[in-house]
């Protein structure tokens, strides 16, 4: 140690081998890491891959029963919107008949009035029960979630333990994707260009 003529600790001193011990730390952490990081990646990898192969095991039956639930409800959807096309164009068709064959419009246009007034409250009522507008692709949408919710139920399909599965493996992808990446950066040109 350094004391100046006063017999004081010299801060000069003691600064510059402060920045010095700094420096020897930040140069063996890292060497430490140069050393270690790729076992580490590789281990990580490793277990991610197995992680991977564990979660796509596991979604494999319920993506199959998925895929039948979705087909499912996609068809009575597609039936409920050609059955909704089949009843207006009845419901055209027959105030076109009573209008030019059985009554004159005379008669008929009070009817006409309250059937649209009626619709404007049908759709009132869905905006005001679904807080959504009465959109075509919407409805649709609608329609779909709950066909597939119900469907979901009656074949025990546990559509919550899907998404987690499914957001568990989102998570692994960009973690072995992530992982890539400073592995890449650490191969020769010819290498990476080989793999890509």
């Amino acid at each position: 140690l350094s004391y100046d003529n006063n017999g004081l600790f010299s801060e000069k001193w003691s600064r510059e081998h402060a920045v010095e011990a700094e420096d020897i730390k930040s140069l063996v952490h890292r060497l430490f890491i140069a050393l270690h990081l790729e076992d580490h990646q590789l281990r990580r990898e490793r277990e991610l891959l197995q992680k991977l192969d564990h979660l796509r095991e596991q979604l494999v039956p319920l993506e199959q029963m998925k895929a039948k639930i979705a087909t499912s409800a996609d068809a009575k959807t597609n039936k409920l919107l050609w059955t909704g096309l089949a009843l207006l164009s009845t419901q055209g068709g027959a105030l076109a008949w009573l209008t030019w064959w059985v009554y004159s419009w005379d008669i008929m246009e009070p009817v006409t009035y309250f059937i649209t007034y009626g619709s404007c409250l049908a759709f009132y009522a869905y905006f005001v029960l679904t807080k959504q507008d009465y959109v075509y692709p919407d409805v649709k949408d609608r329609q779909f979630l709950h066909y597939f919710y119900r469907k979901s139920r009656s074949q025990h399909f546990d559509v919550e333990q899907y998404n987690k599965l499914k957001e568990a493996l989102a998570e692994v992808e960009e973690s072995l994707r992530r992982l890539h990446q400073p592995l890449h950066l650490q191969l020769p040109i010819q290498e990476i260009n080989d793999q890509d």
